[in-house]
């Protein structure tokens, strides 16, 4: 087990050091020059090679490249080019925000998931089942801010009983901050929710050929208590992998959701970024969601290893 884990930290530290030269790569190919952004078209030569230097993106790439990176695990991705303000300080800002969207999302996608997933499956060849199969390819089909507009539509416009948008910390006002977090965490969590259910339809449907379920079925356990003392676990498994994916398609579709909901996250200063021409904010920004992505990834596999026996054996 000890082995397995160094090998997968391994692979975590190594995949973080490529993600870092292909996203500071992307951003130094990509047109337009920071310094003549920020000046504006009319602004002479030698105002644009000042403000180059200021900026530091006249030295080398590779000195450049090794100065960005190095300030990272201090948690200092350099300065603004529109505003002059740290980056650093404004993406933990915001990283907080979208960590409450993306986690509530995640927990209405669970509680949506799990239920109606074990229930297709349980009852597959039942009207039931199918109903439930039939609304789930449904929910996959409608993308999570056209969801979003709908629950707007439906909740804040025309019954009136939540806000259609908003931010407020959870400190400054608990109540306020889950009713404006109650519709964004609905968008994103009912839409991953429905691609959830199918997984844990056929997962579960998996198990419940297997023959050791036949077995504890014949031993006296009732199709219930057999299914949760001995399937669940082992339907678990390719469950983890499809919801760590999920978590990291919850940040994707919190980049939109934050826009129609107003929502100050993550999202929000890198699309800000983006329109503003502002590459460093855009790159420290993509780093930190991919880093959030490879974090996700290395913990489904350590959840691999506790619930799965055969790979702390092998370990």
């Amino acid at each position: 087990m000890v082995l397995h884990l160094l090998r997968r930290t391994t692979v975590f530290v190594v995949s973080l050091v490529v993600a870092s030269v292909a996203v500071f790569a992307f951003m130094t190919v990509l047109p337009g020059d920071p310094a003549r952004v920020a000046l504006g078209v009319n602004a002479t030569e030698e105002a644009v090679a000042a403000t180059r230097a200021e900026f530091g993106t006249d030295r080398p790439l590779v000195v450049q490249y090794a100065d960005w990176v190095s300030g990272l695990p201090r948690g200092e991705f350099g300065r603004s080019y529109v505003t002059d303000a740290d980056i650093g300080p404004q993406i933990v800002d915001r990283l907080l925000v979208t960590t409450w969207l993306v986690l509530s999302g995640m927990v209405v996608a669970l509680i949506v998931a799990l239920p109606l997933g074990i229930a297709a499956a349980v009852r597959h060849r039942t009207p039931s089942g199918a109903l439930i199969s039939g609304l789930s390819q449904v929910g996959v089909a409608v993308p999570s801010f056209i969801a979003g507009i709908l629950l707007v539509t439906v909740f804040a416009v025309r019954l009136g009983w939540l806000p259609s948008g908003g931010w407020t910390p959870p400190a400054q006002d608990p109540v306020q901050f889950l009713r404006q977090l109650a519709l964004p965490a609905l968008a994103l969590g009912l839409v991953q929710g429905a691609v959830l259910t199918r997984y844990v339809r056929s997962a579960v449907l998996d198990v419940l050929r297997e023959d050791f379920l036949r077995t504890a079925r014949a031993k006296g356990l009732t199709p219930t208590r057999a299914l949760v003392r001995h399937g669940l676990r082992n339907a678990a498994i390719p469950v983890v992998t499809v919801l760590g994916l999920q978590l990291a398609t919850l940040l994707i579709g919190a980049v939109v959701v934050e826009r129609v909901f107003v929502i100050p996250g993550l999202g929000s200063l890198l699309l800000d970024g983006v329109a503003n021409r502002d590459l460093l904010l855009v790159q420290g920004v993509v780093i930190v969601l991919v880093l959030a992505v490879l974090v996700v990834n290395f913990l489904v596999d350590v959840a691999y290893t506790v619930l799965d026996p055969r790979l702390r054996r092998a370990g």
